[in-house]
């Protein structure tokens, strides 16, 4: 009987790190989304980099780049 090693991945892993980090970021940014938090001076946009959404647009490249190192490097039996 041959027993056969199988070795996953570093990339997998951090493919798994990136997935999650993707998605505690973009639940964040789709929270602050949907309950802003009031300006701090009345009458004065205090931060237009805000109205940019920046949590979601990184949330999402972060969910999409460990998807596809997750499905790129996921073990396989056949190897």
């Amino acid at each position: 009987m041959a027993e056969h090693k199988h070795f996953i991945s570093i990339w997998f892993f951090i493919g798994l790190l990136l997935t999650v980090y993707g998605v505690l970021i973009l639940g964040s940014g789709l929270y602050e989304l949907s309950s802003p938090a009031p300006p701090a001076v009345q009458g004065v946009e205090s931060n237009v980099m805000a109205g940019l959404h920046a949590a979601i647009w990184w949330g999402g490249l972060l969910l999409a780049s460990g998807l596809s190192y997750v499905i790129g490097f996921r073990p396989r039996k056949d190897q």
